[in-house]
């Protein structure tokens, strides 16, 4: 899955870059031309939402979505493997029931033909990203639970933000 991976990795750079251009474009544009586009805001916002499902799963897949573990961390590695499970069972029940809503809602918006505000592009076109976004982070999470089954990890793994601090801080007086 090395594919997705770098996949995903190249569409959250490439929409970070977009935006990026598009808003000095704007800029431009407005302060030193006087004019501007009527669609550049809403194309970041859809570059935006672009950015956000891939980097749902993104983060699940480098276990950089924050959670509360320190119970969990106390538990043998067995035990651990078990809640972890459980964990992942539970996130992709609700991965489900959010993918299902938001095929039902693109779908509706497909049949009432609705088109965005300042684009000639209907607005389902553009909602696709939620259903698309939603299944690969069920496939992440599958991934995860696959490792748990097979015994690969014991966790979940997920950030650890005071041990990061901690790092950070020795990093800092070691200097």
């Amino acid at each position: 899955m090395k594919i997705l991976d770098h996949l995903e990795e190249w569409i959250i750079s490439l929409a970070l870059f977009a935006m990026t251009a598009l808003a000095f474009m704007q800029v431009v544009r407005r302060y030193i031309f006087n004019t501007g586009f009527s669609w550049t805001l809403e194309l970041t916002g859809v570059i935006f939402a672009l950015m956000i499902f891939v980097g749902i799963s993104y983060g699940v897949r480098v276990g950089s979505h924050i959670g509360v573990d320190a119970l969990v961390n106390l538990l043998s590695p067995q035990k651990r493997r078990i809640v972890s499970i459980v964990a992942v069972l539970l996130s992709l029940v609700y991965v489900g029931l959010v993918l299902v809503g938001s095929l039902e809602y693109v779908n509706k918006m497909r049949i009432v033909g609705i088109e965005l505000e300042d684009m000639p592009i209907e607005r389902w076109k553009v909602l696709a990203i939620m259903p698309i976004g939603y299944i690969l982070v069920g496939f992440r999470f599958a991934q995860i639970l696959w490792n748990l089954v097979t015994g690969k990890t014991d966790s979940l793994h997920l950030a650890d933000e005071a041990a990061d601090a901690m790092k950070l801080r020795a990093q800092e007086d070691a200097q």
